[in-house]
């Protein structure tokens, strides 16, 4: 059993569309989740005007009745509220207005190279499919995975460790479910109040600068059991499929698995998770450089992924650039923008990893019913003498 995830939609388009399948029949799911979900990927200082139009909530279209999951793909669709001052310049039919041409690519956006591939002089018809608007689909979505995955009782969260230069200090105690209770309420969703005012006061220099700020997110998924994934085949390897989903993040350029970006530096002796047993806990780690991957494969540890993110190359004063209609040097699109999004990032993330994961429980343990499912998993973790924590 492997599942699908797809989105349709553009930026300013009439909406953003989510077929999953691969579910089982029975899950019972509730709205108030999707839509809670939805407004947690609005959050954090530094958004832009959209975000003061848009109040994002999900239509179910198909896959669902009375709560519960029928077993189906499942069609939940976003509208985009903003499309009523788009609807001339994004209508799905012709207008009989001219509608004019955007010839402006932006440095580091997907605009010249997508133009060049689809053969298209206007930018829009590559830019409104590339913006990140389009996470809002991924993240419904990944609401569905999310409470599957609690079903089998798995919990993610995420948090931001650094925005621009500003950084959350190394610790050597690992993070636990309690703490990330009131992440959300953090204007920036960090975990450290002192770091977290550093962070809001350098958006707001780099925001007065006319800049754009990256980050990095951490998103961590407790409760997993071992085994998801495999060393057979390049494919079948989680960590690869954890970073590709992640990876796909809009501005995201870099994954970061465990103490990956660290482990380089490290001697051998300090880059891996010795393994214990006791009667009392069965086989455990007392350290996780690891990430909660090995060979492909979950160790039952938390599962720890950062991502990297770029500055948006949308800015308030543009870069330079070419008008692709003349060729002529101009300044790139300037559009309505964020100054930064590390913080909706990180709950972009817990939903591709969420869609990962359940892709992976579905793969191992199948199941027509979440009671087959439940009932597989209760087995095998049985077998291997595999306690949930």
């Amino acid at each position: 059993m492997t599942m699908s995830f797809t989105t349709a939609g553009e930026s300013h388009g009439p909406g953003l569309t989510c077929i999953i399948e691969g579910l089982p029949a029975g899950l019972e799911v509730e709205r108030e989740v999707i839509d809670r979900d939805l407004a947690r990927r609005q959050l954090g200082h530094g958004r832009g005007g959209r975000m003061k139009i848009e109040t994002d909530t999900a239509t179910v279209t198909a896959g669902i009745r009375h709560g519960r999951l029928m077993g189906g793909p499942v069609a939940l669709q976003v509208a985009n509220r903003d499309y009523e001052n788009w609807e001339e310049r994004m209508n799905p039919w012709p207008v009989e207005a001219e509608v004019p041409e955007v010839h402006l690519p932006r440095p580091g956006h997907a605009d010249l190279v997508g133009a060049w591939k689809y053969g298209t002089t206007d930018v829009r018809n590559v830019l409104e499919r590339a913006s990140a608007r389009e996470t809002a689909a991924r993240v419904a979505g990944g609401a569905l995975c999310r409470q599957f995955l609690e079903a089998l009782g798995v919990s993610i969260r995420s948090h931001v460790v650094r925005i621009g230069t500003v950084a959350v200090p190394p610790s050597e105690k690992p993070l636990e479910l309690a703490d990330f209770d009131s992440v959300d309420e953090d204007p920036v969703r960090c975990l450290d109040s002192d770091v977290s005012a550093e962070m809001v006061e350098h958006i707001n220099v780099q925001r007065k600068a006319n800049e754009s700020i990256g980050g990095t997110f951490e998103v961590i998924a407790f409760g997993l059991a071992p085994g998801l994934g495999s060393h057979i085949s390049w494919e079948t390897r989680l960590d690869g499929r954890i970073a590709g989903a992640i990876c796909s993040i809009q501005a995201v350029k870099g994954v970061s698995l465990g103490d990956g970006w660290d482990l380089p530096a490290r001697p051998g002796s300090q880059a891996h998770d010795e393994i214990f047993y006791s009667e009392e806990r069965g086989y455990y780690r007392e350290t996780n450089r690891s990430g909660g991957l090995e060979g492909g494969m979950t160790t039952g540890e938390p599962l720890l992924a950062q991502g990297a993110m770029k500055p948006l190359p949308t800015l308030t004063k543009p870069l330079q650039s070419v008008d692709i209609s003349t060729r002529e040097p101009a300044e790139a699109l300037r559009e309505r923008t964020d100054s930064c999004t590390v913080p909706a990032a990180g709950v972009v993330a817990e939903a591709m990893l969420a869609f990962v994961l359940a892709d992976a429980y579905r793969e191992k343990f199948g199941g027509d019913h979440i009671d087959d499912a439940r009932a597989a998993l209760t087995s095998y973790c049985g077998r291997i003498g595999w306690n949930q924590r």
